[in-house]
């Protein structure tokens, strides 16, 4: 009977069954031998032991060869039946190629010479199977001898060939015992349990012992024993312990040149960056740019609504639409908003201040209160007869410097000396100043001015200040000149030497032995940050302290007019008054009447002009 070891799909079920198969070839086996002798010792053939009767051996054979149970020859496995036990072998050892080629190469040895290949290779195989069985099956019976099934269940004539080839190969294996030994050797060295070669620790499957060897023996693993001898090179870079010089080699120009992609990449994360900050930089400047300039037009445009150039309309249009506010508010009748609308229209006409807002006999009050009161004043100087003018809806809130040259050309008005240049002018209103100025600033007086202003005062609420209230009498011919205090020069920001500077402007002509002082000076143009007011005389006060006299344009017609009463409070002066701690400003500038101009003193000055500088007071 030829049985296949090969171990290919249903390997375990044809290993299997030569076992059982075997099983049965002992079973005839012994038989056959009863009938042969019945008084001698009964030997066994498949595992040699010797019985002395008959009921002996079929009790060895079914407990010892026929009732174990199935176990598996790789992991020991059992109670299952046969076919599960085949399922297990082929889905759980399926890894066991180098048994299988074991098998195969068993399967092929020849044994003896050509004409007993068929015996030998009969006996070789069943003697592999003989093996395969010894590690199968168990020596402790499961079934007690009481429990043996008779002999019929035997059947000789089905197993008797297998039966011969069995004693054919126990004979042979009598003659070849060095063979045999060798095929054992090799069955029991490819099936014995996986021993470690480090401990030598026994463990029941491979993936144990694998298992095993790396968790207790990984440094021996690391450097092998037969390489301890050879030099070793640790990386530079990493400690990498390396036993060829070319290959550590190879590591470290691995390191370098990750270490070269990782600079390239380096580098163009930092060009990156560096753009990315370079645009950010851009737009911050474009943002800071935008912004300053946002900033720049709001302050121009604040500066043009405070000044007056925001095209917002002039003197007329504030006019007509503060009485309509105030139509509104119930304060003007619309009879009388009619009726100063009329009278504004013909000033304009006509280029005349209408008077609405003079207060005249202001200068001659001063002069009788100070000759019969003021006891507390030692002597006090007036410049010449001089009326108030203050502003009105047309111009409230940028017309001071207009105001201002109103009071001060009423005074010259009513000074003789100025009739030669001033013949025939009457107090212009505030849109005829503004004409006046642009006329000088087309004569050439003033061009810086004149620029900055836009070369254009009519029609506009423009301010006006020292330069230009100088380049208007200038060009009337009136002599006068700027002086500019600009800086302080007493404690907490006072201006004593400004307040000196007028002492002496006005009592060049004093007398000593009068108390009240009658000038025939014009008043001065006071001007300082945002506003403007005329000093009209100064008084000196028994403890030397000086108090200038000031009209202010912001001051309106029915406080000035108080001081036209016989009798005049001392609180009305406080709105005249002005002592050196009230003035307190960074810079003032004044401007000064000294006489008249020949025609050709006034061109020289509109020379001069062009280059306009005033005369500064350390």
């Amino acid at each position: 009977m030829f049985i296949s070891l090969g171990w290919g799909p249903g390997r375990g079920q044809v290993l299997l069954r030569g076992v059982f198969l075997l099983k049965s070839k002992a079973a005839f086996t012994w038989q056959r031998n009863e009938k042969a002798s019945c008084h001698t010792m009964l030997s066994c053939d498949i595992c040699g032991e010797t019985v002395s009767s008959e009921p002996d051996m079929k009790t060895h054979l079914l407990i010892v060869h026929m009732e174990n149970e199935v176990i598996c020859p790789f992991c020991k496995l059992s109670g299952v039946n046969y076919d599960e036990m085949c399922f297990h072998i082929e889905t759980a050892h399926f890894e066991h190629s180098t048994q299988e080629r074991n098998f195969e190469r068993i399967n092929t040895v020849p044994y003896g010479s050509s004409d007993n290949k068929k015996d030998n290779t009969l006996q070789g195989r069943t003697e592999v199977n003989s093996s395969i069985h010894s590690a199968c099956a168990s020596n402790h019976p499961k079934k007690s001898a009481q429990n043996l099934p008779e002999d019929g269940a035997l059947k000789h004539d089905l197993y008797s060939e297998n039966l011969t080839e069995s004693r054919k190969f126990m004979k042979g294996r009598e003659k070849q015992p060095c063979l045999t030994e060798i095929k054992g050797s090799i069955y029991e060295t490819t099936y014995s349990l996986p021993e470690c070669p480090f401990c030598g620790k026994i463990e029941d499957h491979s993936q144990d012992m694998e298992t095993h060897v790396k968790t207790n023996h990984a440094d021996l693993l690391d450097t092998p024993l037969e390489e301890c001898d050879r030099p070793l090179y640790d990386c530079p870079m990493c400690g990498l312990i390396c036993t060829d010089y070319r290959i550590l080699q190879e590591h470290v120009d691995l390191h370098l040149e990750e270490s070269s992609f990782q600079q390239g990449m380096d580098r163009v994360q930092c060009s990156n960056d560096l753009e990315l900050a370079h645009k950010l930089q851009q737009e911050e400047d474009r943002r800071r740019r935008s912004e300053e300039s946002r900033q720049e037009v709001e302050e121009f445009q604040k500066l043009q609504r405070q000044y007056g150039l925001d095209n917002s309309g002039g003197y007329k249009e504030q006019q007509l639409r503060n009485m309509e506010i105030e139509v509104n508010r119930g304060r003007m009748h619309p009879s009388e908003f009619h009726r100063r609308k009329a009278d504004m229209m013909e000033s304009l006409a006509v280029g005349v201040d209408d008077g609405k807002t003079k207060t005249s006999g202001i200068m001659e009050a001063l002069q009788r209160y100070y000759q019969n009161a003021a006891t507390e004043v030692r002597h006090v100087w007036l410049s010449t007869m001089v009326d108030h003018f203050h502003s009105s809806l047309g111009d409230k809130g940028w017309g001071c410097g207009y105001r201002n040259f109103q009071m001060l050309l009423s005074s010259l008005l009513q000074n003789d000396a100025y009739d030669d240049c001033l013949k025939g002018m009457s107090v212009p209103c505030i849109p005829k100043i503004q004409s006046m100025i642009e006329d000088a600033w087309k004569e050439g007086f003033d061009p810086q001015g004149a620029s900055q202003l836009n070369n254009k005062l009519q029609g506009t609420k423009a301010w006006i200040g020292a330069c230009e209230i100088y380049t208007l009498l200038t060009s009337l011919r009136v002599k006068c000149r700027i002086i500019d205090f600009h800086k302080s020069t007493g404690p907490l920001g006072t201006h004593p030497r400004l307040f000196e500077w007028i002492l002496n402007y006005y009592s060049s002509e004093r007398e000593r032995s009068q108390k009240v002082v009658c000038t025939c000076k014009p008043p001065i143009y006071l001007q300082h940050q945002g506003h403007s007011r005329i000093v009209v005389g100064i008084e000196e006060r028994k403890n030397r302290t000086l108090c200038l006299l000031i009209f202010d344009p912001g001051c309106p017609s029915r406080e000035m007019q108080k001081l036209l009463k016989q009798d005049i409070e001392a609180s009305s002066f406080k709105q005249l008054r002005k002592s050196v701690g009230n003035l307190k400003h960074k810079q003032y500038q004044i401007v000064a009447v000294e006489g008249t101009l020949s025609p050709e003193e006034k061109a020289a000055r509109r020379q001069a002009s062009q280059v306009f500088t005033a005369e500064k007071i350390p």
